[in-house]
């Protein structure tokens, strides 16, 4: 396999990559709007309203997870998920400067 050559990009580029990829999946997508609706969960609530296995499920889990999207904590032999603000506010802070740029542009083509 190739490299991906990543140490010719910023800290900050390389954050924003693995964070778009683990948010590049359906699976996790659907992952975090069910934390959004429900505010914080356990793992076998995501199992019973995924239509996914459960080690499906736990991968998709450590995916988010790794790059900085959720964390969770023990409560008795369950972990308890939720949203990580801060890799969160990355993505929204790239957004933002994304939005500003389009803000500012003058219907401009290339």
């Amino acid at each position: 396999m190739g490299t991906t050559k990543t140490e010719h990009f910023t800290e900050n580029q390389n954050e924003l990559a693995t964070l778009a990829k683990a948010i590049g999946h359906p699976a996790r997508i659907a992952i975090l709007e069910y934390l959004i609706k429900v505010d914080s969960c356990i793992c076998g609530d995501i199992v019973n309203e995924l239509p996914l296995a459960q080690p499906t499920i736990s991968q998709h889990l450590k995916e988010l997870k790794n790059a900085g999207l959720i964390k969770g904590n023990f409560e008795g032999n369950a972990i308890c998920y939720c949203l990580n603000e801060e890799g969160f506010n990355k993505i929204k802070h790239f957004f933002n400067h994304v939005n500003a740029y389009l803000d500012n542009k003058k219907n401009q083509c290339c």
